[in-house]
């Protein structure tokens, strides 16, 4: 059966991942941090050969897709498909701020009821559904071929979930760090898991001194 390999990456770090505060459609830049780990992934994947890149479009994501375009040559597409969850009302919140204003909400948010859908936003079977259909529609475009995907940490959840058959209310036991690279294979069976979570590229601290120095 024909496949289509696939490196899934969740954007570099931005300073509202280190406050703890809800990003969803919101546009926010990679901080420092971000982009050197933009740079780092995009070195990692230098020499695999990928035929194109698609990103989210927002800013924190397209900027770390733009790093590995640059290092692998390959063509770079911007996919609304691939956004992250929207969050609705719980935009630009902290988790603590949402546990004190909308104790409610913040409740059927962290049982992960399947149905609920902060107001403005997507519930989990929405995300799901739109992960799913974005997904096959660009890897069937690359039987045996090798793809980067460039999204969010609600998008990556999504795909393991969908690689490991897991229920969408099971509670979360893997990584989703900030510019990992997770690869997964897809079939027209749907996704399947390769490897998750590598960080090595990001463990150089002393590089990392070096760069920003």
């Amino acid at each position: 059966m024909q496949a289509t390999r696939i490196v899934a990456i969740r954007h570099g770090e931005t300073a509202w991942n280190v406050d703890t505060r809800i990003q969803g459609h919101l546009d926010i830049p990679l901080n420092t941090t971000g982009l050197w780990q933009a740079d780092q992934v995009a070195r990692a994947l230098a020499d695999e050969p990928i035929t194109a890149i698609y990103t989210s479009d927002l800013k924190r994501a397209h900027a770390t897709a733009q790093a590995v375009a640059r290092s692998t040559g390959a063509p770079l597409t911007t996919h609304t498909g691939l956004r992250e969850r929207s969050f609705g009302h719980f935009q630009g919140r902290t988790f603590a701020e949402i546990e004190a204003e909308l104790p409610e909400d913040a409740y059927r948010w962290r049982k992960r009821d399947p149905h609920y859908a902060p107001e403005g936003g997507e519930s989990l079977v929405t995300l799901r559904e739109r992960i799913e259909r974005t997904v096959a529609q660009l890897a069937q475009q690359h039987l045996d071929e090798q793809v980067v995907m460039v999204a969010h940490g609600g998008v990556l959840d999504v795909l393991y979930r969908l690689a490991t058959r897991q229920d969408i209310q099971a509670p979360r036991t893997w990584q989703l760090s900030n510019a990992a690279i997770n690869r997964l294979l897809w079939t027209p069976d749907g996704l399947s898991l390769v490897g998750w979570a590598d960080t090595q590229h990001l463990d150089n601290n002393a590089l990392r001194d070096e760069t920003h120095s």
